[in-house]
């Protein structure tokens, strides 16, 4: 018995090792995305949460192409990061990074997606963006990647990134400003 389990556990790991092998040829783009349930918050409060968050907490700048509408409970903002690349000596190259932010609130609760990431592969020439995707097929061709590992740290880098915006504004989000009184209400003892 305990051969024939062997056998077919064995079997289904190798008959599983092309996809594998295919997936790791093209990696998925980076992206965080989540749905939050939120009963009782109201699509007007989570909404003008978000854009509180967008206009005043949002810290990937500088940001661009602020758009908000609150009849359809959206928030859609790009953000600006830096992540490092190594040269041939192994110095640090800055390389800024393009994202979306975007949310849309409804009367359940609300989604948002963290993505769309791009590339500014030149500082000199900041109007020539391209995808990440792009940017990561350019690294992995270089014959030094090898050596700089420059596609994996990118990707690393960059997943970081999705992840950090997503937890800011989930925490943000989670925070919700206290109502009332806190404490024995005045002059009781």
């Amino acid at each position: 018995m305990k051969k024939v389990l062997l056998g077919l556990l064995v079997s289904g790991m190798l008959a599983l090792a092309p996809e594998v092998k295919a997936q790791a040829d093209a990696p998925a783009p980076i992206e965080y995305s989540e749905r939050v349930p939120a009963d009782g918050a109201g699509k007007t409060a989570l909404y003008r949460r978000a854009l509180d968050w967008t206009q005043n907490k949002f810290a990937y700048g500088p940001k661009s192409g602020m758009k908000a509408d609150e009849g359809t409970g959206t928030v859609r903002v790009t953000g600006t990061s830096k992540v490092k690349r190594v040269d041939n000596k192994g110095k640090d190259q800055e390389v800024t990074v393009l994202f979306d932010f975007v949310f849309r609130a409804n009367d359940n609760g609300y989604e948002y997606t963290v993505g769309s990431f791009r590339v500014v592969p030149d500082p000199k020439q900041p109007s020539q963006i391209i995808t990440f995707d792009e940017y990561r097929t350019e690294l992995r061709a270089d014959k030094n990647n090898e050596k700089t590992h420059n596609e994996r740290r990118l990707t690393a880098q960059t997943s970081s990134l999705a992840s950090e915006a997503a937890m800011s504004f989930r925490s943000y989000m989670n925070s919700t400003p206290a109502e009332g009184h806190v404490g024995v209400a005045g002059g009781e003892h």
